[in-house]
């Protein structure tokens, strides 16, 4: 089965111009952890999502892939 991107977070750090070791700093998260995030090979919570919509100033509907085509 071929892997699902859910989420935008390494696009929107892109975007931002953030790293993913700024972000890991902010929410007190492994490199490691956020690594993953970013390659789809785990989900951050919704709580967590919020964060990270914070922390780059976006909608947290930006950081989702959108279901609609």
């Amino acid at each position: 089965m071929a892997k699902v991107n859910l989420n935008r977070v390494k696009s929107v750090l892109a975007e931002k111009n953030k790293s993913s070791k700024d972000l890991a700093a902010h929410l007190d998260k492994t490199e490691s952890t956020v690594s993953r995030w970013c390659t789809n090979e785990v989900q951050p919570s919704i709580e967590t999502l919020y964060e990270i919509s914070k922390f780059l100033k976006v909608d947290i509907r930006e950081l989702l892939v959108s279901t609609l085509k």
